[in-house]
């Protein structure tokens, strides 16, 4: 049985990848530092089910002020490093002091353990490093130049991985992810926002004109090349994770209310700081490497999210 340490476990991602394992029949240990940036209960939501199963551990634990400890390396076949303070827009001014010790710091410790350990790493990068991408779809061999602070500790943390690989052996893969949505999603994301105001009838807000795009990545999706890089990536190697399914977020409102039948309230603010134009993923890599292929397209994707906060019924089942 392959066991395996997931950090950032009670996060979207982290926490749908453990469930994700456990039903593969692993062995999962999972750290979490059950940061401020969102409350703490939709975290313990995200674990509760993964909670009740005897092959998962949880230990609460700030990565940044100290590695994993031992207990959560014990019999460990691979790390899978999603731990990370998220989003854009905080991490501008005062905000960006966290941002540092989530990421950066984080990410060192978890790279020191890896490679005293021989562990493969595989880390959850971001197409924010790429900024303003001079191409589209943009390769993993184009030219970073991320235009947040978000951004540029995500693009450090794969600098540090690279030193520890030349230095110290460490065996890691990097996986871009390009907007990744679905149930769980945090509560600042668009997706998210969307659901929320549709339930509550409230405004939604868009920072700019909703005319950005972007390259939408189902949760599931992006798991499952998370699972790949671990069991198939080449070592070394970054690739990106984008589902194909791009959209405006005029676009993206229009399929919630399709779907819905509602309407919501728009209204257009100013851009915010480090927000991109748009992002668009070559995934002509992974998909040759490991054989990964994005499987849930935006409409469906958004269904999904639509119906597990209940505001559609699944097609077949009654209202009551």
């Amino acid at each position: 049985m392959s066991r395996y340490l997931v950090t950032g476990c009670a996060g979207f991602v982290g926490s749908t990848l453990v469930d994700a394992l456990l039903a593969d029949g692993c062995e999962v240990v999972g750290v979490d530092a059950f940061t401020d940036y969102y409350p703490r209960d939709l975290k313990e939501a995200a674990v509760a089910a993964a909670k009740s199963d005897a092959a998962f551990d949880l230990i609460e634990h700030d990565l940044g002020s100290g590695p994993p400890p031992a207990a959560a390396l014990e019999g460990v076949q691979g790390v899978f490093h999603l731990a990370a303070r998220p989003g854009v827009r905080a991490s501008w001014g005062h905000g960006f002091e966290p941002y540092l010790h989530d990421n950066v710091l984080a990410t060192h410790k978890v790279a020191e353990c890896a490679a005293q350990r021989g562990l493969r790493l595989v880390f959850a990068s971001s197409s924010s490093v790429y900024g303003d991408a001079l191409a589209y779809p943009t390769r993993e061999d184009a030219q970073p130049a991320p235009v947040s602070p978000y951004g540029v500790t995500k693009l450090t943390c794969e600098h540090l991985l690279r030193a520890h690989s030349r230095n110290f052996g460490l065996d890691y893969v990097a996986l871009r992810y390009f907007t990744v949505y679905g149930p769980r999603q945090r509560p600042d994301m668009a997706f998210a926002r969307i659901v929320d105001a549709l339930m509550a009838g409230t405004p939604f807000e868009v920072y700019g004109d909703g005319r950005q795009s972007r390259d939408f990545t189902f949760v599931r999706d992006a798991v499952a090349a998370t699972v790949l890089a671990m069991r198939k990536g080449t070592s070394g190697a970054t690739y990106n994770v984008g589902g194909g399914s791009e959209a405006t977020l005029r676009e993206s409102v229009e399929i919630v209310e399709e779907l819905s039948g509602r309407t919501l309230d728009v209204r257009y603010t100013d851009e915010a700081a480090g927000d991109v134009r748009r992002t668009l993923a070559d995934t002509g890599r992974i998909r040759g490497e490991i054989g990964w292929e994005p499987a849930v397209e935006l409409r469906a994707g958004l269904g999904s999210m639509l119906e597990a906060t209940g505001a559609i019924v699944p097609a077949g089942r009654d209202n009551d």
